[in-house]
């Protein structure tokens, strides 16, 4: 296991270098001039020039690139040319947010496909929940936002539909996440606002994940039902309950724990959606914002949090795969 370890974070870094240096050429096909959005649409072409000179831009692309990776060797991602503050500052600043809304996204997403599986395989009369189930995988996750807003938001009233907070004598907690903040300052009332607020946001981004993961789960369950050790299990007079919950579920849950690592890789990309969607002042609506603004620094500063975060949260996924099924190797 410790060698499986080592060889993934060997290549954790790979892929980080392969990842800047794509980001960084991709960056030069984007016709947008970070120095003419620093001094303004209507700034001197002289004053546009000196500044391209002063930000290194005038330089050719690998030179760009060698300086830039000489100084993430020493730490320093760079200054934001939107915020101008440095890039670590700022994901320091907007992380917290981001890990408490896909947290828990992922969390939600996983129970509801476990749900979604359970019921369709113990119920005979599932084909209305398998058809919801297509139904859902087939709308686009912006719609899924609009809708939810629409609906619990703008019509019932049930959910605040923007922000992270409406409470605002709230000192600054420990961690950034408030709903564990709210519990360590003993204030529930921010804990259970912060709830709320995550609800419509989070609940977006895991209808996709409980889909993948349904299907996943279920197909596996109807797979694994067929073995004679469940057969075994129903001639001692076992519930199907009893069944698929202490034989088949653990047996089942190799294809469903893959699953969820792609179903990662869809949340990174869905989460500058969502965000920017929600107002929700995380990474994704800050990599809007950066892009807009062609803030280089400050994309690759998040590419290379959600890349480093890609191949962690696999490796977990691998080693819950291999304590599942003993047969799976690493």
């Amino acid at each position: 296991m410790i060698r499986f370890i080592i060889l993934r974070m060997v290549g954790l870094l790979a892929v980080l270098v392969v990842m800047t240096f794509i980001i960084f050429i991709l960056q030069q096909l984007i016709p947008n001039d970070p120095a003419r959005a620093i001094t303004g649409p209507n700034a001197p072409r002289e004053l546009v020039e000196a500044k391209r000179k002063a930000l290194g831009l005038d330089q050719p692309v690998l030179v760009q690139y060698q300086q830039y990776f000489s100084r993430l060797l020493q730490g320093d991602l760079g200054t934001s040319i939107r915020t101008k503050n440095p890039v670590s500052k700022d994901l320091v600043n907007f992380l917290p947010a981001s890990i408490e809304l896909m947290g828990f996204a992922l969390v939600l997403g996983t129970l509801l496909g476990v749900l979604l599986a359970l019921v369709q395989t113990l119920s005979s009369k599932a084909a209305p929940l398998r058809l919801l189930v297509v139904g859902g995988a087939s709308v686009p996750i912006f719609l899924q936002a609009l809708l939810l807003l629409l609906l619990l938001w703008f019509w019932l009233d049930w959910l605040p539909g923007s922000g992270r907070l409406d409470i605002r004598d709230v000192a600054t907690g420990p961690t950034g996440i408030l709903t564990l903040d709210g519990i360590m300052l003993g204030r529930l009332d921010v804990t259970w606002d912060a709830l709320l607020h995550l609800i419509l946001p989070s609940l977006t981004l895991a209808l996709p994940i409980a889909v993948a993961v349904g299907r996943t789960l279920r197909s596996s369950l109807v797979n694994v039902l067929r073995q004679n050790y469940i057969r075994t299990a129903y001639s001692k007079g076992l519930t199907d309950t009893r069944v698929i919950i202490g034989h088949a579920l653990r047996n089942a849950s190799t294809a469903p724990l893959a699953m969820i690592g792609l179903q990662v890789g869809l949340l990174f990309a869905n989460i500058l959606i969502v965000e920017r969607i929600f107002a929700w002042p995380g990474l994704g609506l800050y990599t809007v914002q950066a892009l807009g603004s062609s803030d280089l620094p400050a994309v690759l500063g998040v590419s290379l949090i959600f890349g480093g975060s890609y191949v962690v949260i696999n490796t977990i996924i691998d080693l819950l795969q291999a304590w599942a099924d003993p047969r799976v190797s690493l």
